[in-house]
């Protein structure tokens, strides 16, 4: 499927983003449709939901737009497959470590934060069996 389109609502389907949302983030630079159809339908590519899958992943760590499209820049230009000089290269790469130590530091606080909802949800279940609500 590497040279098909899709249409937004396959993308949607895939991608598990509303097509508001996919609109949005068309809205702020972060994906552009890779095409257009003949009557003007957004299209997109593989590469384009993947992009998306990023976005999706970045959403929950709490990352904002500006830092989403920071990550994807450094990406987009280790990917593009043109020769990247070294000291480019070398910067990009601390730029992707910088994100990649933000997100575990983040899964690590969602884990606490988890860990601390099951706590307090236990408590309460153990109230109700023991019949005491105080």
């Amino acid at each position: 499927m590497s040279g098909e389109h899709m249409q937004i609502g396959e993308v949607a389907a895939r991608t598990e983003l509303s097509l508001r949302t996919i609109r949005h983030y068309e809205e702020t630079g972060l994906v552009i449709p890779s095409a257009r159809s003949q009557g003007g339908f957004r299209l997109y590519t593989e590469a384009d939901v993947a992009r998306l899958m990023v976005i999706r992943r970045m959403k929950p760590l709490g990352f904002t737009l500006d830092e989403m499209r920071d990550l994807l820049a450094a990406t987009d230009r280790l990917d593009s497959g043109d020769e990247v000089p070294a000291e480019e290269r070398a910067r990009l790469l601390d730029r992707v470590r910088h994100f990649e130590q933000a997100a575990q530091q983040r899964v690590a606080d969602l884990r606490t934060q988890l860990a601390r909802a099951e706590e307090f949800a236990a408590t309460l279940a153990g109230r109700l069996t023991s019949g005491t609500a105080s």
